[in-house]
């Protein structure tokens, strides 16, 4: 993987996040319906073996929410009910790979979960997440999503092993997503 300036930080506040680019764009998409919250058990790719929310990279031309559209149809063949940006975090890992993630929360869906060549769904209670099968990020972040608070996450990663991190919540988090190839300063 390429390596970046960003890849040598020590901590997320050694980033200039105002020049910060991601090398890929993604988004997660998470399916609350009845006080439960529809995960996947990732079969490859980044994350393989984790429980996530499904999600995916950005196509070419494609919205955020359309790929968490797109995303959440090709990985467990459901369609989310009205959905809300959320929102973002920056993952700079040490390999020098960065990744920029726009969450949508969903309440309701259509169809059936089922289960792809790409993912297993699970549904948990929301009080029962299980975060210790999950990355590590996910434990700082999720009580606000579910909390229906925006946020916005810096970290950094050493492989799957989280070094650093700071989150903005409320307030001080952005309020949408930003188009593709537009920068957004912290």
């Amino acid at each position: 993987m390429d390596a970046s300036p960003a890849a040598d930080a020590p901590s997320v506040s050694a980033i200039d996040w105002t020049a910060w680019i991601a090398r890929d764009r993604a988004t997660l998409m998470f399916v609350r319906d009845a006080g439960r919250v529809l995960l996947i058990r990732k079969k490859r790719g980044l994350g393989a073996g984790k429980i996530n929310a499904p999600g995916g990279r950005l196509e070419p031309g494609e919205t955020a929410l359309q790929c968490a559209i797109r995303e959440l149809e090709e990985e467990v063949c459901v369609r989310a009910g009205p959905a809300t940006w959320a929102g973002e975090h920056r993952f700079q890992f040490r390999d020098g790979y960065s990744l920029h993630v726009d969450v949508f929360a969903a309440f309701g869906f259509t169809g059936t979960p089922t289960e792809t060549d790409e993912a297993v769904p699970l549904w948990f209670e929301e009080r029962s997440i299980p975060f210790a099968e999950m990355w590590e990020d996910d434990r700082l972040w999720i009580p606000h999503l579910l909390a229906g608070r925006r946020f916005s996450g810096r970290y950094i990663f050493d492989d799957d092993r989280m070094v650093d991190a700071a989150i903005a919540v409320g307030d001080a988090a952005p309020a949408g997503p930003v188009p593709v190839g537009v920068l957004r300063l912290s």
